[in-house]
């Protein structure tokens, strides 16, 4: 199989970045004048130069440069290396793009690595059969769901810029006249200049359905077209391939926690989660609207010349009876009369009248009749695409657009229970309780049919809020179909009664019913969320005495003998270090699947990983990759949050590309087939036994450091920007669970988004170099790693990811942040730990992976920090330099507002250089 030149692809990349700074150098010049782009450009040439010479002197000039700078042009340099990053980041995805356009203008011997068309060959290379094939689509399933956590630093307004000049520059490739050209450079410095003099900080904190908003603009710009492509683009793959058609499943979907997600936010209520799927409803209803009408315009096809079915004439005559209107004037076009009468439908779906649709699966139907009515007359090896496509919106999206998970802490239903239970007479102090005895009480409470709860009980606002919640759940779906809300998930859960309570308030709701025979009846899967490490430890024999209660088997027959499980990656790795939380959510899966397949429950795994690689994070391909292999075919779920869904799905070709890798990815790997040539890809008894030994090490390393250091959380709270990062505004749910100032307390999105900012990185690295080490220095052996590397996908991605944390980990600057801290003693004792485990780790990593020098095995990601450090590096030094002022400044003064200002754009700014934040 062919490829394409790298090279020339890094010269087109660096040419539109020539391109933008030389845009970016113009509006400079004609906002700040001469002074602030000497200056700008005298920082940027100084600190490419401290980068490639590493030259002590100048790295001195620069910091005297910067403290140098009067407030009035201060505030201007910041906003100018921030915007050069953000227009960095756009030529990178303009890249991208490109590099995908170069591939399929090729011939058909050179496909694109981890395309659909790469992982449709790869079906065939390895005699994959039709009757496998038909098996595999029954198996694909892969649920990707937009969380609001508040990790996107970046204003939707600022989005839409850069998603313009994305654009444009994209045009630019096309453009073959002088004017064209000159039309779109006028173009794209217009959008810089408009950037350039938009407000970058939000001024409030968004409420929740401003949120909502921002997570329906993906579906109504972006997804909600890319979704059906996929699905359309595979079918067509594999009838060319196969010489087959299959109906293909909608496999790929997504869902949402926006507007249902209120663990720890106290702004999501019962009313905000029905408004939630309001819009979501409104907003569906809206794009059919557009799409009938485009399919209404395109087929215009006469019953003078075609024969239509009887059954589309039928259809016809019963829907002008009920809405007592013709449809199209022109009777013979008999597609656009049916399609007329469809759009007044959706129009009186919309007012909720009943003459409109009631339910999505109406809509379909009728589609259908026109697509089977079109095969009597239109050729069946050459489909209408359109028709197609519309089919396939209305069958993934509904009438409800995206399914919404509901979450809440397991704390909040034990109160609201022992509240309840002491009004019925039920148990005065239902908290205080042992274990077995909490399940002993409300398995009773299951088993009988009749309600505890009276619609005149009276309850405390926080008890009733609970409550409210699971009646809103029952409407939702009655009023928007049940997949409105599927599931409710459990934070915090460790224990059976934490799964057994949410039962029971679902119960009280109409949700679950148990009748006098003992059937039972289930609108909802109830999902346990394990989070810290013994929670993952204890994970599987939770499981399992969970799937040993009768009543609870009926639950999960009721929903398909389906049980979903949802693994925390942030709180565990917060709670143990990155290697021990990786592994022990790889063994937590095994454990969970196979006690699974013994009680013939089939397992959903949904991955709670973060955008940052301290929470999980990583290519949507690699993430199901390091998976354990023999749980892809049961499905799976991630979260794509915060700044991934701007990387991800602002740009169409952009999500396409994601998309099409983590099909392809999970395609091939449910099949069994791998690249690594004469190797499987499962893990040895003996190399599980050592990343047993491994993360043992490791995990002792990191708590004798996070927990056990009596200086570390007052040095993580003074030498990294974490008490300014609550004035960004950037989520509507608060930092801290509980307003507490305990570690325990304090969010992982935070904890992350802090060491990122100060360049240490630590939750993404810290103590696997210890883990290793020992290992080495115990047994002499460093080629098991090397071979572990080579051939087990979860232990490459592991390694890889520590290459990336490593690459945007850097030293020099940590320790510029290390010397904010007040105990100077306490700072340089943690920091040399922090200094000796970066350099062996690093070393022990180049070992493991044959390499000179980290990501020389992705040239692409290493020259691209290469690009971004030396406008990054700018932007730290004025953050350490305006946070150090702005804490000795008294709060809420006038001049603690310009420094906290300042202080924000630079978080803003470093955000977008390394592109990731919490």
């Amino acid at each position: 199989m062919g490829a394409i030149s790298d090279e020339k692809s890094k010269v087109s990349l660096l040419q539109d970045v020539n391109y933008l700074t030389k845009i970016l150098d113009d509006v400079l010049l004609h906002e700040g004048g001469e002074p602030l782009l000497s200056i700008v450009k005298e920082i940027r040439e100084l600190t490419k130069d401290v980068r490639e010479k590493e030259n002590d002197e100048t790295q001195k000039q620069i910091k005297e440069l910067i403290n140098k700078l009067e407030p009035s042009i201060r505030q201007n340099v910041i906003r100018a290396f921030s915007i050069h990053l953000h227009l960095l980041n756009i030529a990178e995805q303009n890249y991208r793009t490109r590099r995908r356009r170069e591939y399929q203008a090729q011939g058909a011997d050179i496909i694109q690595p981890g395309s659909l068309e790469d992982g449709v060959k790869k079906l065939v290379d390895n005699n994959v059969s039709p009757e496998q094939i038909t098996e595999l689509l029954g198996k694909l399933s892969l649920e990707l769901i937009m969380t609001a956590h508040p990790t996107e630093a970046t204003r939707r307004t600022i989005l839409q810029i850069h998603k313009r000049i994305a654009n444009l520059l994209t045009s630019w490739d096309y453009a073959v006249t002088r004017y064209s050209k000159k039309m779109i450079k006028e173009r794209i410095a217009n959008e810089i200049t408009i950037l350039w003099q938009t407000q970058e900080i939000r001024q409030n904190k968004p409420s929740v359905m401003k949120e909502v908003s921002n997570g329906l603009y993906y579906f109504d710009r972006v997804l909600f077209d890319v979704l059906p492509r996929i699905h359309d683009d595979l079918e067509d793959l594999l009838y060319e391939k196969y010489n087959q058609r299959w109906n293909i499943p909608s496999f790929l979907r997504f869902g949402s926690w926006i507007g249902g997600d209120r663990d720890g936010n106290p702004n999501v209520k019962a009313t905000t989660t029905f408004e939630t799927l309001q819009r979501h409803r409104e907003l569906v209803l809206k794009k059919y609207n557009e799409s009938l009408d485009t399919l209404k315009d395109r087929l215009s096809h006469s019953d003078k010349i075609v024969n239509v079915s009887e059954q589309l004439r039928q259809s016809i005559e019963k829907d002008r009876k009920q809405l007592n209107e013709n449809g199209w004037h022109k009777e013979d076009e008999v597609y656009r009369v049916k399609l007329s009468l469809m759009l007044k439908k959706l129009e009186l779906t919309a007012q909720d009248d009943e003459r409109g649709y009631s339910k999505s699966e109406e809509l379909l139907e009728d589609l259908n009749i026109i697509r089977e009515s079109m095969q009597e007359h239109h050729p069946h090896s050459n489909p209408v695409k359109l028709l197609r496509k519309v089919i396939r919106q209305v069958d993934l999206f509904g009438f409800h657009l995206a399914s919404l998970d509901v979450r809440n802490h397991s704390g909040e239903h034990e109160s609201a229970l022992t509240e309840v239970l002491k009004k019925v007479n039920i148990n005065d102090d239902y908290a205080s309780l042992s274990e077995e005895e909490k399940v002993k009480t409300l398995i009773q409470i299951l088993e009988n049919p009749r309600p505890m709860i009276s619609i005149y009980d009276e309850f405390t606002p926080e008890t009733l809020e609970i409550i409210d919640t699971f009646r809103m759940i029952k409407r939702a779906q009655d009023t928007f179909g049940l997949r409105a809300i599927e599931v409710y998930l459990i934070s915090m859960t460790n224990a059976v009664s934490d799964l057994l309570e949410v039962l029971v308030l679902a119960k009280e709701a109409g949700l679950y019913r148990v009748y006098p025979d003992g059937k039972v009846v289930s609108r909802i899967h109830v999902a346990p969320l394990l989070e810290t490490i013994d929670d993952l430890k204890n994970g599987p024999e939770m499981i399992k005495q969970l799937f040993d209660i009768p009543l609870y088997r009926k639950h999960l027959e009721a929903r398909g003998d389906l049980q979903e499980v949802m693994l925390g990656y942030s709180d565990s790795s917060k709670d143990g270090g990155n290697i021990t939380a990786n592994w022990e959510l790889y063994k937590a899966q095994q454990k969970i699947h196979d006690i699974a397949s013994s009680y013939s429950v089939k397992l959903k795994y949904f991955h709670g990983r973060g955008g940052s690689l301290g929470r999980g994070g990583g290519p949507l391909y690699s993430s199901l990759l390091s998976q354990p292999p023999i749980t892809l075919g049961d499905g799976v779920k991630i979260t794509e949050q915060g700044e991934v869904l701007s990387s991800r799905y602002l740009v169409d070709d952009i999500a396409y590309r994601s998309l099409e890798q983590a099909t392809s990815t999970l395609m091939t790997a449910i099949v069994g087939i791998n690249d690594r040539e004469g190797q499987g890809i499962e893990p040895t008894t003996e190399e599980e036994d050592i990343m047993s030994v491994i993360s043992e090490y490791a995990l002792k390393k990191y708590q004798s450091l996070v927990f056990e250091d009596p200086g570390f959380i007052k040095y993580f709270n003074e030498a990294t920007p974490l008490h300014e990062l609550g004035d960004l505004n950037i989520g509507s749910r608060p930092m801290k669970r509980k307003g507490s100032n305990r570690f325990e307390d304090l969010r992982a999105i935070p904890w992350v988004f802090a060491w990122t900012q100060s360049r240490q990185l630590l939750p993404a690295w810290f103590a696997a170099g210890t883990g290793f080490k020992q290992y080495i220095d115990e047994t002499g052996n460093l080629e098991v790693f090397q071979n572990m590397y080579k051939h087990w996908p979860f232990f490459e991605a592991t390694i890889n990811n520590l290459q990336m944390a490593l690459t945007k980990a850097d030293l020099k600057t940590a320790r510029e942040y290390a010397n904010m801290a007040e105990d100077k003693e306490v700072a340089e004792r943690i920091f040399k730990q922090m200094e000796e485990e970066y350099h062996l780790t690093k070393e022990i990593v180049l070992n493991i992976t044959g390499q000179e020098e980290l990501l020389d095995h992705k040239p692409n990601i290493k020259e691209s920090v290469r690009l971004r450090n030396p406008l990054v590096d700018p932007l730290n030094h004025l953050q350490v330099l305006l946070i150090s002022q702005l804490r000795n400044e008294e709060e809420g003064s006038p001049k603690h507002e310009e420094l906290l200002m300042e202080a924000l754009l630079t978080i803003n700014g470093v955000a977008a250089g390394l592109r990731n934040t919490g």
